[in-house]
């Protein structure tokens, strides 16, 4: 799976964390693990102009998706033989997020998290334009970002618990036997 971020916004964000939740969502999507993602980091005068470009809308807004391949979760049944395939991009506004976050009570981390889930859901073909869309959509978008976290952390205690037991087998000198 090859996921590119450029940061073109001006703000440090961890472009490790944006990769990390599109990629569970690539795999929790069911898509071809090669599939391709590009994701743009922009400042809210480019998201504006993106915004009036393509949507005919006024002012910055906080994530946009411009799919390419027309993917769909478990691949798409007309092809004999998925294969990797573009997916898109996903063009996020961190200045614009940071304002939602504030608003939210959570960190702009967070909110990015969810934009990219949101945006990589737009790529596959979900919307929220009618209330059943909407419905479906952000149920699914909440539930995989609430499985990311919980993903982290189960690898975070994970890692804890291996350093502790590497550690309580050092002190033990289990390593400096003889008979090992």
């Amino acid at each position: 799976m090859s996921i590119e971020v450029s940061n073109e916004s001006g703000m440090d964000v961890s472009e490790e964390e944006l990769i990390s939740v599109a990629r569970f969502v690539i795999a929790r999507m069911d898509l071809h693990p090669a599939a391709e993602l590009s994701m743009v980091l922009v400042d809210s005068a480019t998201m504006a102009d993106l915004h009036m470009r393509w949507m005919d809308l006024p002012g910055p807004t906080d994530v946009m998706s411009f799919p390419m391949d027309e993917l769909e979760p478990g691949g798409r049944p007309d092809s004999p033989e998925p294969g990797p395939l573009m997916l898109g991009d996903i063009v996020l506004c961190p200045s614009f997020a940071s304002d939602q976050a504030d608003q939210a009570g959570h960190p702009l981390a967070r909110e990015l998290a969810l934009l990219t889930v949101h945006g990589v859901l737009h790529l596959l073909g979900y919307d929220h334009a009618e209330p059943a869309e909407e419905k479906e959509m952000f149920g699914l978008q909440n539930q995989l970002l609430d499985d990311w976290y919980e993903d982290l952390r189960r690898a975070e205690i994970d890692a804890e618990l291996a350093a502790r037991d590497q550690k309580l087998l050092g002190k033990a000198g289990f390593f400096d036997s003889p008979d090992r």
